[in-house]
């Protein structure tokens, strides 16, 4: 994996820009295969995201209609790789370019979601990927909440300096995939995924997943 030598220079001016609190990067392995979840408030949630770590093997699934924004590419391309992926459509070239970073070690990033959280900002839905590329490269998985960053423009715009809040859980693994019943084992997975997210979230963040069972067990586990 290539080193990115802008990399520094880069988180200097994210925490010249924002005031960010960062919860739990302790929790990101130094090293081998993870997959990074998050949910997706803003367009500067993935160079946000390429903060929180010293290592230089960061790949960030990104949408590919970004990749016509000279500007923001040329930002992710000084601080990590980029898998650029077609959300209109099933895009199995960008899922294999995916597991294959991963199953050479790197840390991919990915927001199960798809998309933007639109409206309320609150969590949507979690698409089948995110549990699918875990289940394919074997590799354990680390929770990320944002909080704060759908309002950075509107604080720029202000002269204002946003806060942005980014909390890391710890790491976990899937159980083995159900070959049975491989559906019904994706949904499950993904609803585990979108919710240990959902705990590093605000409860007003939480959306869809506000009042899921295993939210609700995840929140006591954690006495919260």
């Amino acid at each position: 994996m290539d080193n990115h030598p802008l990399l520094s220079p880069v988180k200097a001016l994210a925490r010249t820009l924002v005031k960010l609190e960062i919860t739990g990067k302790e929790n990101i392995p130094n090293q081998g295969g993870v997959l990074l979840t998050t949910n997706h408030l803003s367009r500067l949630d993935t160079p946000l995201l390429m903060t929180l770590t010293e290592r230089t093997d960061l790949v960030a699934i990104v949408a590919k209609e970004y990749k016509e924004k000279p500007f923001f590419r040329w930002i992710l391309s000084q601080i990590g790789t980029m898998v650029w992926m077609d959300r209109s459509r099933m895009d199995f070239a960008a899922t294999r370019e995916a597991l294959d970073h991963l199953r050479k070690g790197a840390i991919v990033g990915i927001a199960p979601e798809g998309t933007r959280s639109s409206g309320s900002k609150a969590l949507m839905e979690g698409k089948q990927g995110a549990a699918l590329m875990a289940a394919s490269a074997a590799v354990p998985i680390v929770p990320v909440g944002i909080a704060g960053s759908e309002q950075i423009n509107a604080r720029w715009a202000r002269l204002q300096r946003p806060l942005v809040s980014i909390r890391v859980g710890k790491s976990y693994t899937l159980p083995r995939m159900d070959r049975d019943d491989r559906q019904a084992w994706l949904e499950n997975a993904t609803d585990e995924i979108m919710c240990r997210i959902a705990v590093q979230l605000p409860e007003n963040y939480r959306g869809f997943y506000a009042n899921h069972p295993r939210l609700l067990e995840l929140l006591k586990e954690q006495g919260m």
